[in-house]
């Protein structure tokens, strides 16, 4: 029988989600993130359901989306590095071959939902914001 996950309080919470077991983020590029799996790729489906949770002053690798990505920021904000910003309630669908680092100065928690994987690319990320480094401090 498929199982159901519920979490219980996500918009009440202040999401804080202290009872979810946060996992780092651990690929070369990312500094800091924090993600919690819904669902994960299995053989025969590419998709990806997360959490992710950014403290103040972490950021994400630079990569290129092979599939969608749909990101709703739950609560925070979060930098794209294309210099745009985003805040809680706002969503955001990536097509694909589209390339961005998320970052953020103050802290942000998203659902991060990618139809296919991604493609890292180091060699192309441009340079992290200076409010960015500066939180990092």
């Amino acid at each position: 029988m498929p199982n159901i996950e519920v979490i219980s309080n996500v918009f009440r919470s202040g999401f804080d989600l202290t009872e979810l077991d946060w996992t780092t983020w651990s690929e070369p590029g990312r500094s800091g993130v924090q993600r919690y799996p819904l669902w994960v790729p299995s053989e025969t489906e590419d998709s990806v359901g997360m959490l992710v949770r950014y403290p103040a002053g972490a950021h994400g690798d630079y990569h290129e989306h092979l599939g969608y990505e749909l990101m709703l920021v739950l609560h925070g904000t979060l930098e794209h590095s294309n210099g745009q910003r985003f805040v809680t309630g706002d969503l955001i669908v990536e097509e694909p071959g589209t390339f961005h680092r998320m970052a953020t100065v103050e802290g942000a928690t998203i659902l991060a939902i990618r139809t296919k994987p991604t493609d890292p690319k180091p060699e192309k990320a441009p340079e992290l914001p200076a409010t960015i480094l500066e939180a990092q401090r």
